[in-house]
């Protein structure tokens, strides 16, 4: 087992299971079936993953952020494909076509998951309907992030792809409870530093680091070690060409 991976044999309480939107629709007397497969796990910061384990069990983020990359191994030039949060599954990939993903795993915190073995959730979800009505509009949603991430890479600016990186990390106005006059000010992006931002976009740290303190300068944000706090949402929608604050959805 990779370094930094802590699994226990518990078996999860159907009510945790059922936080997953793949889960949320199955019945309750299923569920507790199902949750004797499922186990706990706890990812140490910083711990990569060979992701031939991901050909054997099949992952759901509870707490935590997880890049997905692919390295060039001749160049050493690394290209982010996905940060997933809490709800997101992984690896979708290998439980499609039961083949190995060629990505590197790495864990930007501490990671709080649960998973199932790979065959068993293959399994369930050719059986049960209830999965395919959450599965299939997840798949839906995870292909259009693909679709959005090469049309940025080949159509806009390195300022626009990077602020469309940036709203896609800061908590939504809907979901603000307080004084919306106030609810920009609130909006954090911590855990990403100027080189993960890079890798996000398709450019160089220095890059990155340039436009953050333009925008500093600006007023647009604010910018500390890793964490970027910001002031004016609406003028960050706009760099992204994102017109009457349409995309992305609030």
């Amino acid at each position: 087992m990779p370094t930094g991976i802590v699994n226990t044999p518990n078996t999860l309480h159907p009510g945790l299971i059922r936080q997953s939107v793949f889960f949320s629709l199955v019945p309750r007397s299923l569920l507790q079936d199902m949750a004797e497969e499922f186990r706990w796990e706890e990812w140490e910061k910083d711990t990569y993953i060979d992701p031939d384990v991901l050909t054997k069990k099949f992952c759901i983020l509870l707490d935590g952020q997880l890049e997905i990359k692919r390295i060039n191994p001749d160049t050493g030039r690394e290209v982010t494909l996905s940060v997933l949060h809490p709800g997101d599954s992984f690896d979708v990939i290998s439980l499609l076509d039961n083949k190995p993903h060629d990505v590197i795993l790495e864990s930007l915190t501490g990671l709080k998951l649960m998973s199932v073995p790979m065959e068993t959730m293959r399994h369930w979800l050719w059986t049960f309907p209830e999965l395919n009505q959450q599965f299939l509009p997840y798949l839906a949603s995870k292909m259009r992030e693909q679709e959005e991430l090469t049309t940025n890479i080949a159509l806009h600016d390195t300022a626009t792809r990077l602020s469309r990186v940036l709203l896609q990390y800061i908590d939504k106005l809907n979901a603000y409870k307080g004084d919306q006059d106030e609810a920009h000010k609130t909006l954090l992006i911590h855990g990403l530093s100027d080189e993960k931002l890079a890798h996000m976009v398709g450019t160089v740290r220095q890059v990155i680091n340039k436009h953050l303190q333009h925008w500093k300068e600006q007023g647009v944000l604010d910018k500390k070690r890793n964490e970027l706090i910001i002031n004016d949402l609406e003028a960050l929608k706009k760099e992204a060409g994102y017109v009457h604050s349409n995309l992305p959805p609030e």
